[in-house]
C-alpha cells in the first residue's frame, strides 16, 4: 500500500509531464487535490500525516479529481473555489478565474482610498466579486457596487459577499454603466475583457473553461475599455480615480485612451514581473 507522500510525489511528476507546469506548480496543486479529497485538511497535516497509508476510497477520490486536472479542467473548478487577496472565493465556470496578478489592481485601488472614511467605489463585471467584495473588507467605511452582465456570475458574487460577510456591497445587473445612470463615485475600478478576439491562447489551457465573454473584447482586446473609460467621467466624482487592468503589452494604448477622456495623472502599474498590469488615472 502506498504512503501518502509517495502518492502525492507519484502524482505531481504525472501532472507535470501531462501539462507543462513546473515543478512547484504541479506540487501545489496536487496538494490542493488531496486536501480537498481528504475533507479540507491542511498543508500542515498532509505533512505531519505523510507516511499514512492511503486507503483505496482515498485513492479513488483523489485519482478523480487528478484525471480532470490532467485533461486540462483549472483546479479552481475543480474545488469550486479559488483563494484571493488571503480569502476563499467560491468559483464556477460562469465566471473568471481570480488571478494573482489583479491583487496589483485591489492594491492600487486601496493606496487611493482612505481607510477611515466614507466612499463609493463601483468595480465594474465584477465576476465573482473578488475585487469589489476585498475592497469592501479591506475598508469597512466605503459603500461598494458590484456590477456584471452575466445573471449566473452575479449570483456567484452575492453569494461571495454573503459567505463573506461584505455587508457593504451592493450587486446590480447591469450592462456596464446602464443600472448606475445619475450616479457618481470616488473610484472606479474594472477588470474587463481584454484579450484579443482571435488570441490562439483562448483555446489554451485555463482559458479554455473560463467565458469567453469575459476574456475577448475585439480585434485589438480594447473594446470594452474604450468604452469604460468614455463613459467613465460622467459617473466620477471631481478627482476620481479610474483603474483598470489590462494585458502586459496594451499599457501604452489604455494610456492613451485615457489621456484622450479628461484623466490626469495617467500612468501604469507593473505586476511582479515587470509587465504593465494596471492602468489609472484622476478625473480632472
Amino acid at each position: 500500500m502506498a504512503k501518502l507522500k509517495s502518492l502525492m510525489s507519484c502524482a505531481a511528476n504525472r501532472l507535470q509531464q501531462a501539462s507543462g507546469l513546473d515543478q512547484t506548480e504541479a506540487r501545489i496543486e496536487i496538494r490542493a487535490l488531496m486536501q480537498h479529497s481528504l475533507g479540507g485538511v491542511n498543508h500542515a497535516w498532509l505533512i505531519a500525516h505523510g507516511d499514512d497509508t492511503v486507503t483505496d476510497a482515498l485513492r479513488v477520490r483523489f485519482e478523480s479529481l487528478l484525471a480532470r486536472r490532467i485533461q486540462g479542467e483549472p483546479v479552481a473548478h475543480i474545488l469550486g473555489r479559488r483563494e484571493f487577496y488571503g480569502r476563499d472565493f467560491a468559483v464556477t465556470p460562469d465566471t473568471l478565474i481570480p488571478r494573482p496578478d489583479t491583487e496589483i489592481l485591489v492594491e492600487t485601488a486601496l493606496d487611493r482610498i482612505p481607510p477611515d472614511q466614507a466612499c463609493e467605489i463601483l468595480d465594474m463585471g465584477t465576476g465573482t466579486g473578488a475585487i469589489g467584495i476585498t475592497l469592501a473588507l479591506e475598508r469597512p467605511h466605503a459603500q461598494v457596487t458590484i456590477l456584471d452582465y452575466s445573471e449566473a456570475a452575479l449570483a456567484i458574487a452575492r453569494e461571495n459577499a454573503r459567505q463573506l460577510s461584505a455587508h457593504n456591497v451592493a450587486a446590480l445587473h447591469s450592462d456596464w454603466f446602464s443600472a448606475v445612470q445619475g450616479q457618481r463615485f470616488d473610484l472606479i475600478v474594472s477588470n474587463p475583457p481584454y484579450v484579443e478576439a482571435d488570441d490562439p491562447h483562448l483555446q489554451q489551457g485555463d482559458l479554455r473553461f473560463e467565458p469567453i465573454t469575459a476574456l475577448a473584447s475585439g480585434t485589438d482586446g480594447l473594446d470594452d475599455i474604450r468604452r469604460i473609460v468614455a463613459h467613465a467621467p460622467m459617473h466620477l466624482k471631481p478627482s476620481g480615480w479610474l483603474i483598470i487592468e489590462h494585458g502586459y503589452n496594451q499599457g501604452e494604448a489604455v494610456r492613451s485612451i485615457f489621456s484622450g477622456h479628461y484623466f490626469a495623472n495617467v500612468h501604469t502599474v507593473q505586476d511582479l514581473a515587470g509587465h504593465d498590469r494596471v492602468t489609472l488615472g484622476q478625473l480632472t
